[in-house]
């Protein structure tokens, strides 16, 4: 099972959608959806400029569990 802590790991951070939104220039929207973890299909844009704004890995952000 893959999972986005993107919530959990910005709540660390101090940081919010709309500040993460304005960081990235990618829409609230879309931001909101891989907050809330509500993304099906991910994109390598997306998450290379939210990994780029939070200065973190990839690991940092998405988790991986063996069912």
């Amino acid at each position: 099972m893959i999972k986005l802590v993107l919530d959990s790991f910005m709540e660390k951070r101090g940081i919010s959608r709309y500040e993460l939104a304005k960081r990235t220039g990618i829409q609230y929207q879309i931001i909101d959806n891989y907050y809330k973890n509500k993304v099906v299909r991910y994109d390598s844009f997306v998450l290379e400029k939210i990994c780029t704004a939070l200065d973190c890995n990839i690991e940092d952000i998405i988790q991986f569990k063996k069912e």
